[in-house]
């Protein structure tokens, strides 16, 4: 909590970008203060794959994926956009880092037992 505010980390796959921003909207128009990804690489952000192929780890990805776990310890809990259901590795990486340092762990789509 930063005063009155909770914060919360928005976690997911960069494809679904709308779903980040529209989450964003949300979350802060109920009163979070809400920490996002600074690139869409999987949506135009072409920086992060450093001109070679898409998923492929480059120092970027590699910096932008250890920046997000700091963004999640700054954090009480993380949003995961999870359109229909998806979840990627990276994204399955900081839900378990999160879990692991007791961070809430909130779903855009109800997860699925």
């Amino acid at each position: 909590m930063v005063g009155k505010y909770k914060v919360v980390t928005l976690c997911g796959s960069t494809r679904f970008r709308s779903a980040f921003e529209e989450a964003q909207k949300r979350l802060t128009l109920e009163g979070n203060i809400v920490i996002s990804v600074g690139l869409f690489g999987h949506a135009g952000d072409e920086e992060v794959w450093e001109g070679m192929p898409e998923d492929t780890v480059t120092k970027t990805k590699e910096m932008l994926d250890d920046m997000h776990k700091r963004k999640i310890d700054m954090a009480d809990e993380i949003y995961v956009i999870n359109v229909g259901g998806y979840i990627g590795s990276s994204t399955r990486s900081e839900i378990a880092y999160a879990e692991s340092h007791g961070k809430n762990v909130r779903y855009l789509e109800e997860k699925e037992p």
